[in-house]
């Protein structure tokens, strides 16, 4: 009879003794995983008195209602009596150089003005306590999430010491409260006397309102007639300043034409001197004239004794002559412009004695022409000369008194156009003076027409208050009527003020405190923590987890060891095959499980709800580990142990036994439930803690599932690779 293969493969365990040493380490795989992480982590809060902590106080303390407040002082004494952790108290430098050495986990910081700003609570403005905190997070995370909750501790005790501070002078100050209730009540009783006074002058008052009420009437009438005047006023500035402005154009266009007439009187002035100079001239050559004619007159006298000499000569007295008709000829020209401004008879006179001279210059002119002709004519022309020079020197001398009186009248024509000029200058002076001023007064005519306008509207709101006035004073004397009703209250509440700041000061003299008082102010709530399901330390908390984990790093390292394909001999059929390979890891994944339940119970004293029950959820969880690897491996070989690290991976971050479920990202959140260390996990929380053993037993059931179902489809992957060797090598049973 064949040998089954359940002690084919138990033989080849035992006859192999490197084998068989492999074999009972792999038992105690998952003891070292769960054993030694919950060992070392059992209870971690139980130790921080070994974690160094750095104080620094710089506080400087402060004055508070007469007492010297330390708080910096205190909270140090408090962490000298602190055993939660081991407080080193260093001044500021070495705690932060200690800090960044890795030396301290954290450093807390008491600031200079932490007493001052406690003393500011009744302030305008208060600031808050600071307590700087400052964790190496880089050194250890965790010890930093630590400090956090420490602080709180630490914040919540000197919270404490502070109320009970401020409860302390709060209650000093009632104290001080009931001595003023009485000194008001004193003070009351004054208050109701000086009301009855009140009430006497209120009386008064009212008499006095409404003789003002009638004053205010006739007032407001006076304002009404002021009113109209100064609407006036501004009405006649308004019209003056216009007209000074109009003024003021017209005056500037008369400066204009000033200025323009100024420019004429120069221009008047300059020809006059020079009609003046011009005169002169000929004043003088005519007296020049005269001398010539004289001496010509003598000589055509002697003119026929000397016909032969003037024969001689004739040419040159006839160009002489011509000369001399064209110089009287251009003295006329001259004289031409000056005669418009000479006196009518002058101006008769000079006309026709300069037309006699020009005329016997051209008779002469033509007489001198002929003297060639012959000797007779002009000895006869010689004595018409002599006559024509005694009517020429006639007339030149008429000339010369003409010309005396015109440079005498030219001189004074130059006199008066000077005196014009001057005179001009003075006039644009005094015009330009009287300018400027007219100006001036229409810049204050604008003034006035502004300041009239300003008084009238000033007179508008005048009048305005004084009917508001009026009013005013009517509901104020109305109003006095209701003032001495109110004193009459007034005396009353007086009264009754005075009996309840009796009664306030007796009930203010009757709070006592103490320090219990204060300590309830301080602290009025206490937290009392009354949990369920109560988890001693945190490696309770932990071992469904680590638990979980090492049963599955068991299974999966069995696989490396034990090999889950090849026989150790030939099976009869794949049922047997199987059963051969499962009979082994199932017995050694019992061994592991038991071996853990038994070190966690008495070596680190794990407490659970059930021990039996705990046995049962950890070989149902070994079991169905055992089942999942041997599939994986059985079918896929090492790709099948690499697909079961990646459920491990998977499982690790799923399974809600560390942080809840919530925390983790939602995509990740699905994967929950299709993972047997989720039901795991839940099953070890329900069997130590809760004791919910419904809950156990649901999620046992789903272990179940995956335990039969991964058993179902690793009977079907031997029952088929048998019947594939069977048909390669019929002689044979089976074949690796």
């Amino acid at each position: 009879m064949k040998k089954s293969m359940f002690s084919a493969e138990w033989k080849a365990i035992f006859t192999k003794p490197k084998f068989l040493i492999s074999m009972i380490a792999i038992l105690f795989i998952p003891i070292m995983y769960s054993g030694v992480y919950l060992w070392a982590f059992w209870d971690p809060y139980s130790h921080l008195d070994r974690l160094p902590v750095a104080v620094v106080n710089e506080d400087k303390g402060a004055a508070f209602e007469g007492d010297d407040l330390q708080l910096g002082k205190d909270l140090v004494d408090n962490l000298k009596d602190n055993d939660k952790f081991e407080f080193h108290f260093v001044n500021k430098e070495n705690g932060y150089q200690g800090l960044e050495r890795e030396k301290y986990y954290m450093l807390v910081e008491i600031p200079s003005d932490f007493s001052e700003h406690a003393t500011t609570l009744l302030e305008d403005h208060p600031e808050k306590l600071q307590l700087k905190y400052v964790p190496n997070q880089g050194y250890n995370f965790i010890s930093s999430q630590i400090g956090e909750s420490a602080m709180k501790d630490i914040k919540a005790s000197l919270s404490k010491e502070v109320t009970k501070t401020y409860a302390e002078k709060i209650f000093e100050k009632i104290q001080e409260l009931g001595d003023g209730f009485s000194k008001a009540s004193d003070g009351s009783e004054k208050l109701a006397n000086g009301a009855i006074k009140l009430s006497d002058g209120a009386s008064q008052l009212k008499n006095n309102l409404e003789k003002l009420a009638s004053k205010s009437i006739e007032f407001e009438n006076g304002v009404s007639k002021l009113k109209a005047g100064t609407d006036e006023v501004a009405k006649g500035s308004t019209d003056l300043s216009s007209g000074l402005g109009k003024l003021v154009d017209g005056h500037q266009q008369l400066v204009q034409g000033a200025k323009a007439s100024q420019a004429g009187a120069d221009k008047l002035a300059n020809g006059a001197s020079q009609t003046e100079a011009g005169v002169k001239k000929a004043d003088d050559s005519m007296g020049k004239i005269i001398d010539g004619t004289g001496q010509l007159t003598d000589g055509a006298a002697s003119l026929s004794d000397n016909l032969k000499k003037f024969q001689t000569g004739a040419d040159a007295a006839a160009n002489g002559a011509q000369d001399l008709n064209d110089g009287i000829n251009s003295l006329q020209q001259q004289l031409e412009p000056m005669l418009p401004s000479l006196p009518e008879p002058q101006k008769t006179q000079l006309q026709e004695a300069m037309k006699k001279l020009s005329d016997g210059s051209q008779s002469l002119a033509d007489g001198t022409k002929n003297l060639d002709g012959s000797a007779g004519q002009l000895s006869e022309g010689a004595s018409t000369i002599s006559s024509k020079l005694n009517s020429l020197n006639a007339g030149q001398k008429q000339l010369k008194n003409g010309l005396d009186q015109l440079a005498q009248g030219s001189s004074q024509l130059a006199n008066g156009a000077n005196s014009l000029s001057a005179g001009q200058d003075k006039l644009i002076g005094g015009m330009e003076t009287f300018d400027q001023k007219l100006r001036e007064a229409k810049s204050g005519s604008d003034q006035l027409a502004q300041g009239a306008n300003q008084l009238a509207g000033g007179m508008n709101d005048l009048s305005s208050g004084s009917n508001k006035m009026t009013d005013g004073t009517q509901k104020l004397a109305d109003g006095s009527a209701d003032l001495s009703s109110g004193t009459d209250d007034l005396k009353k509440g007086s009264e009754e003020l005075h009996d309840k700041l009796a009664d306030g000061a007796e009930k203010a003299n009757s709070v006592h405190s103490d320090d219990q008082t204060y300590d309830m102010m301080g602290e009025p709530v206490k937290v009392k923590k009354d949990g369920i399901n109560k988890v001693p330390n945190y490696g309770t908390g932990f071992a469904p987890y680590f638990i979980s984990l090492s049963l599955f790093v068991g299974a999966l390292m069995l696989s490396i060891i034990f090999p889950m394909r090849e026989p150790a001999g030939n099976p009869k059929n794949g049922f047997s095959w199987f059963i051969g390979k499962f009979g082994v890891i199932g017995i050694v994944g019992i061994l592991q499980s038991v071996i853990v339940d038994i070190v966690l119970l008495n070596w680190l004293n794990l407490k659970v709800e059930s021990v039996p029950f705990f046995f049962l959820t950890t070989i149902a969880t070994s079991l169905t580990f055992i089942a999942i690897i041997q599939f994986l491996v059985t079918v896929l070989d090492n790709p099948g142990r690499f697909l079961g690290v990646i459920i491990l991976i998977l499982q690790l971050t799923t399974s809600a036994g560390t942080y809840p479920l919530e925390t983790i990202p939602k995509m990740l959140q699905p994967i929950h439930y299709l993972l047997p260390m989720s039901y795991t996990v839940q099953a070890f929380k329900a069997v130590i803690s809760s004791g919910d053993y419904d809950f156990m037993w649901t999620n046992i059931y789903m272990l179940g599932v995956y335990f039969i179902g991964f058993l179902l489809l690793t009977m079907i992957y031997f029952v088929i690779k048998f019947i594939r060797v069977q048909r390669k090598n019929p002689s044979q049973e089976a074949a690796a």
